[in-house]
């Protein structure tokens, strides 16, 4: 359910921060509210990776990287180290503005790939489970009650 709300919030926010980081490296204006953005989408981020760990700890028995969603925790995490290396060097002072920008398309990007798999995953449960209700249906009454 969580999940379900932060999800799409994510991509909005992503949409918008996209479009003011972007604006940002070809105008060179609207340096704050870039950063506001990137900070504010970091933030959902954290805030789904915990929600789903916790989720992942109660259904598999794994905080993360339980065999279902292997590859997507995994990549998952390339997701989360670079927001996170966007913050320590916004935080630090660390390169210029142009380069913490990239920094965090490049996030931006991981985390594309990364919605992609999360949204692929979801769409081969939707087919599985419409192929099962198929077979049931065939099979008659007694196939559901079995």
């Amino acid at each position: 359910m969580v999940q379900g709300i932060l999800a799409p919030l994510q991509f909005l926010v992503f949409g918008i921060s996209l479009f003011l980081v972007i604006r940002y490296l070809m105008t060179g204006e609207g340096e704050s509210a870039a950063e506001i953005s990137i900070l504010i989408k970091t933030l959902i981020l954290y805030t789904i990776m915990i929600t789903g760990s916790i989720w992942e700890k109660v259904v598999f028995d794994e905080w993360l990287f339980a065999k279902p969603f292997f590859w997507e925790d995994a990549f998952s995490m390339a997701v989360l180290a670079l927001h996170t290396a966007y913050i320590l060097m916004l935080f630090n002072g660390w390169g210029t503005s142009e380069e913490r920008m990239y920094v965090a398309l490049a996030a931006y990007v991981t985390y594309v790939i990364n919605a992609g798999q999360f949204l692929w995953k979801l769409r081969m449960a939707r087919l599985e489970g419409e192929r099962i209700a198929k077979e049931q249906q065939a099979q008659g009454p007694q196939a559901v009650a079995a």
